[in-house]
């Protein structure tokens, strides 16, 4: 079983972001906690960050001609505006979760509204980087 994971913007810089919002994880480490967990469930995980639009766009189109089962996707800041972003995950056909380290819902108004979550299977938030692996459970429960 073979996911991706895709990081948004600024989440490269997780270790110099507020701590009390993003954790003290860097996203180095966070990686490492995906793919151990990958081990653990027996997938096989490419992982990929971009500051980007264009780039997690591409991304996302070339997952189609992969064999992917799965998208776990943190679109960070292009949660609440991108459009292309969404009309790419809606078009798959495999499951997509999308993920945040913090609860979006208990943030400024204006990250409140997710333009991709209508789109996704699922979305986990507010748990740090459990979010990620929490999100990877259910797509190895999904693709039984």
């Amino acid at each position: 079983m073979r996911i991706l994971i895709i990081h948004g913007p600024n989440l490269n810089l997780l270790d110099k972001r507020d701590r009390s919002i993003y954790g003290e994880e860097s996203l180095e480490q966070i990686n490492r906690l995906i793919e151990n967990k990958a081990i653990e469930l027996g997938m096989e995980v490419e992982i990929f960050q971009s500051n980007h639009e264009g780039q997690i766009v591409d991304k996302i189109q070339e997952i189609m001609k992969s064999g992917y089962a799965g998208l776990i996707i943190n679109p960070a800041g292009f949660t609440h505006y991108s459009i292309v972003i969404r009309d790419a995950i809606e078009i798959l056909g495999i499951p997509v979760i999308e993920v945040h380290l913090s609860n979006i819902y208990g943030r400024e108004d204006f990250r409140k509204e997710s333009v991709i979550a209508p789109v996704c299977t699922g979305q986990i938030s507010g748990l740090g980087s459990i979010s990620y692996l929490v999100a990877m459970d259910a797509l190895k429960l999904l693709n039984k």
